[in-house]
């Protein structure tokens, strides 16, 4: 089959290569996915779990990508749930190869039945996006209707979906971000925006939640906005500084099939706009996730036509 493979953790997607890789077998509980679309986040080239495994070993050549959608083609030993032909969608365990690749195998748990009326690239990225955003929201967040949440990059991937899920259910939201971006997070929903770069984000106020995906001095500043009781969620990593009378929480999103069961649906029934700007195929891909190229919005490899 045809996979990218990376081995230069100093490389970047420079170092990213079209490739031939055997088709992968199930495993115990495992699918075969026949992949039809691919996510792709840039910042996965420098996870330690892309080069190695949970013992840290060399694992390269690895296949990178951990988004996919796409159709079952053979099932594992003790396998349930799912069945061959079966359209489905999901994230896929860090330190295994992952869905740059025209075949990937997968635990069964980690994938969710895929409606017929989503389309592949689609449903491609929502993964990562979506339940980022819901477990920092409802899962760490313990979001309630009413309360207030300031999204930090609510114009990307991750910070939109934060803020149509946050205004779906009764929060005010306020989104920052580069000046270019501003329209874009009003039109996901943010009910106001900061300018990083020109704005000061002090006068904000005090909020219920922050969602951070930016880290360094911007989460510290936010850290100081969180009023009594509140919670700063960062995805950056643990945060560098904690509200004074609230909580800071970082978090690895992790699979869940109900969880992608609810984004998904909210697609079906237009409540959530993807965020999807590069679509290209895997003969392109290289090219295409090179971030000197990228146009906004997120990447998707198309593996089939």
């Amino acid at each position: 089959m045809k996979a990218i493979t990376v081995t230069d953790q100093t490389a970047g997607t420079a170092g990213m290569t079209l490739t031939s890789r055997p088709e992968p077998t199930p495993a115990l509980n495992d699918v075969v996915v026949r992949v039809h679309a691919s996510g792709f986040v840039p910042t996965e080239l420098e996870w330690p779990s892309t080069w190695t495994d949970r013992l840290d070993r060399d694992r390269t050549p690895s296949v990178p990508g951990h988004e996919l959608a796409g159709v079952v083609t053979a099932l594992g030993y003790g396998t349930t749930g799912l069945t061959v032909g079966q359209r489905v969608f999901g994230l896929t365990d860090w330190h295994r190869d992952g869905t740059l690749a025209e075949y990937t195998a997968v635990a069964a748990r980690d994938l969710a039945p895929l409606p017929g009326d989503v389309d592949f690239t689609v449903a491609a990225s929502l993964p990562i996006s979506g339940l980022t955003a819901w477990q920092g929201l409802f899962d760490h967040g313990r979001l309630r209707a009413g309360q207030s949440v300031l999204v930090h990059g609510a114009a990307g991937s991750v910070g939109s979906t934060v803020t149509q899920l946050a205004r779906e259910f009764g929060a005010y939201v306020i989104g920052t971000g580069r000046s270019a971006v501003r329209q874009k997070a009003l039109d996901f929903g943010a009910m106001e925006f900061v300018d990083l770069e020109n704005d000061t984000l002090e006068d904000v106020g005090q909020v219920d939640l922050v969602f951070d995906v930016i880290g360094g001095d911007i989460q510290k500043r936010s850290a100081g906005l969180v009023r009594a009781g509140g919670t700063l969620v960062s995805v950056v990593g643990p945060a560098e500084a904690r509200p004074a009378d609230g909580l800071a929480v970082d978090f690895v999103v992790e699979p869940d099939r109900a969880q992608l069961g609810e984004i998904v649906q909210r697609v079906r029934d237009g409540r959530l706009r993807p965020d999807i700007g590069t679509v290209a195929s895997l003969d392109d891909a290289v090219a295409a996730l090179d971030p000197t190229s990228k146009r906004g919005g997120k990447t998707v490899i198309r593996v089939r036509p």
